[in-house]
This record gives C-alpha cells, structure tokens and sequence, in this order.
C-alpha cells in the first residue's frame, strides 16, 4: 500500500462494510495518527505492511501484517501477526488478504503468524466470536460470524480466548456474604498496610498515565501474549485518552511515594461516537460535547497490583471505589478489559462479582 490515498482506502474500508451492524466508526484522524509509521512509537520496534484486495478498482478487504521486535524479546518464537483484517464475506479475498501476510512474515524468517492484532495485545485484538448483537465498546473490535468461518477455512486454530465480563455496578449491600468479604479486605487497606487510593490528577497526565503504565508492566508481565507498553508509547496513549479520560476513574495507590497499583476505566464514548460517523466536523464535537453527559457505562480497561503487593486488598479497594464513584456519577454497568481464559482466578472473580462473559474474543495462529 503506498500514498495517503490508499491509507484512506485502508481506513475507511469497514465503514462501507460495517453499514447498518452494531460496529462504531473510529474517529479518521486518530487512525491517521495511529497508522502514521512517523508518529506512532510502536514503529520503532516493530515492522509492518499494510496490503488492500482491490477487485474492479475497488478496495475490497485490508490486512496487516507485522513483525514485533519486542514481541521476539519477551514472547520468544518466531512470530509474525496479522491485524485490521477487513472483508466481504468472499473465500477469495480472505484467502488473498493472508495469503498475502504469510508470505510478508515467511520472507522475514517467521514461522507461525498469530492475530488479529491491532498492532500488539495491547491495543484492540482478537476475532470476535461471541457477542455479534452488543454494541462493541471503547476500544473494543467488531466482526461479522463470518470471518470466524473465512479464517478457519484456510487453517488458522485458536491459541487463545479472550473474555470480556459485563458487571453491573450496582452497591455493595451490607450483608451479602461476598459484599461483606469485599468490604472487610477493602477497609484494611489504609489502616492496616498504610496504603493510600487516590483518583488521577488530569492536569499531571502524562505523569500519572506513567505510574499506571509502570504497574500494568509490572503487573502483567507473566501473562501469555504481553509486550511491556514503552515510554514513548506512553506518551503517545496519553495524548490520545487525554480528550477522553475522566480522572474520578482513574485510580492511584501508593504509600510513602511508591506506586503499588492502579486502575482505570474509561466511559464508553462510543454511545456517542457511533452517531459521528468517524467526523469530528462539522457538527462531530458538539454531538461528543453534548453526548457524553450521558454515557452510563465504563469498560475497565486495566486494573492492577504490582505482584509483591497483591496480598494487601488493593484490588478491592479499587472494586469498592468504582461502585462508589459510578454511584455518584450515574454510571449503571461496565465491561472489563479482556481476561485470558486461561486466568482462573480473575474469572473466578467476576462470577463471584455477579458478572457474566458477554463478549469473546479468539487469537488464531497458523504454522507457515
């Protein structure tokens, strides 16, 4: 793929797709940044091609395909991935479009390609296999059944599931035997580890995506399929949540200076961006100004405690902490980030919170 004009093509392709389905159109001059190989960090560490099927002189399906330096480094292998995957329901140009990135990632030495990944698991991934009729949330992809069956006829098997849980945030009532459980751990927090939980500070952002940043490394390392989150990708992420973050959900906890966990969930700004059809102008910006006072739901995008600190109740302070706050600003319901099928006691959890798998999300692989 080459010029500007084709990398609208690129983006632009699912809009036609996707008319009339449950997808919600990404805002164009944030994909513009995010596939800009000049400005998003990921490019320093990694390679990728973008390809387009055209057929009549039309673009009719997209696909990437990467090679992830620092996936090498803390994954190991020798993989390639695939991700944005875009088309009709039509074998062949499925079949053309991965064709295509086998042949990218075989000639650099790889020999299995994983995804979809939109670049690394720490941006959207995975196919999604259930949940075909709900509204997908913030950064949350979407696909048609379809798809499942296109990239399993050309021999691509599942490596990994991925599970999203609806909670309803409802209050923790006195007397409810694991209400009662949360609350007892939550209330020890302070008193007895001397561990302070504290909302973000918007106006020290960059800082403050940081400190998160630093657990979510530290935190998930051991997980399959995690690549740490660089500084400069830091960056980067904060300027594109800054427009969107809301600090009452971004939560600190620290003693004495050292950080220890953090959380944050962000409000589903697709409720509102769904209606501005990938457009900020002309009328975009006061449809998201307006509309975002009434967003009532939040997708936990990360929640997490550094690993020599898991024994003090940090998590369910911050558990306690978002019924408390959604109590507050009206919020109804939320999703997790996604959780590893293989994660038995997060999944646990969520069944204990009442919570229920809404969304399924697969990671295929395919030996070359």
């Amino acid at each position: 793929m080459q010029g500007r004009g084709e990398l609208s093509n690129f983006i632009k392709l699912p809009f036609r797709l996707h008319e009339g389905t449950p997808w919600v159109p990404p805002l164009i001059f944030e994909r513009r940044e995010f596939l800009n190989k000049a400005k998003n960090p990921y490019f320093e560490h990694a390679d990728a091609e973008f390809f387009l099927a055209w057929r009549d002189g039309e673009p009719v399906g997209r696909i990437t395909a990467q090679v992830d330096r620092r996936w090498d480094q803390f994954q190991g292998g020798s993989d390639g991935q695939f991700g944005f995957i875009e088309a009709p329901d039509d074998p062949e140009a499925f079949e053309a479009l991965l064709r295509a990135a086998e042949e990218w990632v075989r000639k650099r030495g790889r020999e299995r390609l994983i995804g979809p990944m939109d670049f690394t698991t720490n941006d959207e991934c995975g196919l999604l296999i259930e949940g075909y009729d709900i509204d997908p949330m913030i950064l949350q992809p979407w696909h048609p059944p379809y798809y499942r069956e296109r990239i399993e006829a050309l021999g691509y098997g599942k490596t990994m599931d991925l599970l999203m849980w609806d909670i309803e945030m409802g209050e923790l009532k006195q007397g409810d035997r694991f209400a009662d459980a949360i609350h007892a751990v939550a209330d020890k927090v302070e008193s007895e580890h001397g561990i302070t939980v504290r909302n973000m500070n918007k106006r020290d952002l960059e800082a403050e995506i940081g400190r998160f940043m630093e657990v979510y490394n530290s935190a998930w390392e051991k997980n399959w399929g995690f690549v740490p989150i660089t500084d400069e990708e830091v960056a980067f992420q904060a300027k594109n949540l800054k427009q969107i973050l809301d600090e009452r959900w971004g939560f600190i906890a620290d003693r004495d200076g050292e950080v220890m966990g953090a959380a944050l969930s962000l409000p589903d700004i697709n409720q509102v961006t769904k209606k501005m059809g990938g457009r900020l102008l002309p009328f975009g910006w006061l449809r998201f100004l307006l509309g975002k006072r009434n967003i009532d739901r939040v997708r936990v995008f990360a929640l997490g405690v550094k690993p020599e600190h898991q024994h003090t109740g940090i998590a369910a302070r911050f558990y306690v902490r978002h019924i408390e706050t959604a109590a507050e600003v009206g919020v109804s319901g939320a999703e997790t980030g996604w959780i590893l099928e293989t994660n038995e006691p997060m999944n646990r959890a969520m069944e204990g919170m009442g919570g229920h798998v809404v969304k399924r999300y697969r990671l295929y692989e395919k030996r070359l």
